[in-house]
């Protein structure tokens, strides 16, 4: 029996058979690339949204009149977060009023200081009600005072208007271990605050007129944000801390009530009738471990300054 001739190379069926029909892919090439496109942005537009979500930003895209809330939380050692926040609530007009929740016993100046300059900032275009929760001191009342209103519940710890710099001298611990500490320095202060030898009285001097020079801003901040005389608060800026109650009596809180009140009034202020939508904080939390070790490696680098002259507005004892 004779075999038939071997196909061609380049033919996928017999010869004289007719070509298979063409699927529907073949048949509408131009639709099945349009129907990918489509499903890419469709994917495209999915991702957006949830990205959108998880960094806290939906309300962009929001409309109707709404109350924003900014949370200010623990110590405060850095300011480019709640700044952006407050920045990103200023430019959205769905925002007529943010309520800036406080929970914070204070921290370093400088970003006690560029909070209370965006706090300020943002009071010239929308009305700010500042809720203080356990805790509202040092810095952190620093960083709120310039608020439209301010509420506190009546046993909020607040105040503490003053500034703190500790030194720890090690001096005796070296000669104990006998270790011998030498530096090199291009001028009489430049090691001022070492923890390895006594400090000197001029070094003491020139510390306490730094401080006292820190204070004054304080001072000055409080007076101008509360529209209090200065006289005034300098008689209650030595540190002493008020409760909530206290503080209404003193001038320095306008209200009392929690964060929901703050958020009613928040809404009365600016007009808004009925229960206000309010757009909350959502930022994904990491993996507690992850946390962990971002605080632990936060604390080290805190720890591992070259200098130990830091001077904060916090609260004695945190």
């Amino acid at each position: 029996m004779s075999q038939a001739p071997p196909l061609p190379p380049h033919a996928s069926f017999p010869p004289g058979e007719p070509m298979p029909a063409k699927g529907f892919l073949g048949r509408h090439p131009l639709l099945v690339g349009l129907a990918v496109v489509l499903l890419f942005l469709v994917i495209l537009i999915v991702l957006l949204a949830v990205g959108l979500s998880q960094s806290g930003r939906p309300e962009r895209f929001s409309l109707g009149d709404k109350i924003a809330v900014v949370k200010l939380e623990g110590v405060i050692l850095d300011s480019q977060e709640t700044m952006e926040q407050l920045r990103r609530h200023r430019r959205n007009r769905s925002v007529k009023a943010v309520v800036l929740r406080v929970d914070s016993p204070g921290g370093a100046v400088g970003p006690s200081q560029e909070i209370f300059r965006q706090v300020q900032r943002l009071v010239q275009e929308k009305t700010v009600v500042a809720s203080f929760g356990g805790v509202a001191a040092s810095g952190a009342y620093y960083a709120a005072c310039p608020a439209t209103k301010i509420m506190a519940n009546p046993g909020t710890l607040t105040g503490s208007i003053g500034v703190v710099m500790e030194i720890t001298n090690l001096e005796g611990l070296m000669q104990w271990i006998r270790i011998r500490h030498q530096v090199i320095k291009s001028g009489k202060f430049k090691d001022v605050g070492s923890p390895f030898r006594e400090m000197t009285p001029a070094e003491r001097a020139f510390l306490q007129g730094f401080v006292d020079d820190v204070h004054a801003q304080f001072e000055e901040a409080v007076a101008e944000g509360r529209h209090l005389d200065s006289a005034a608060v300098h008689k209650l800026a030595d540190g002493r801390i008020f409760t909530g109650r206290q503080a209404k009596e003193l001038g320095l809180v306008d209200e009392i009530g929690n964060l929901e009140d703050a958020i009613r009034l928040a809404a009365d202020l600016v007009g808004i009738k009925g229960e206000p939508e309010v757009i909350w904080p959502e930022r994904p939390r990491p993996f507690w471990l992850a946390r962990l070790a971002q605080d632990i490696a936060k604390q080290v680098v805190e720890e591992a300054r070259p200098s130990s002259i830091r001077a904060l507005y916090l609260l004695p004892g945190y």
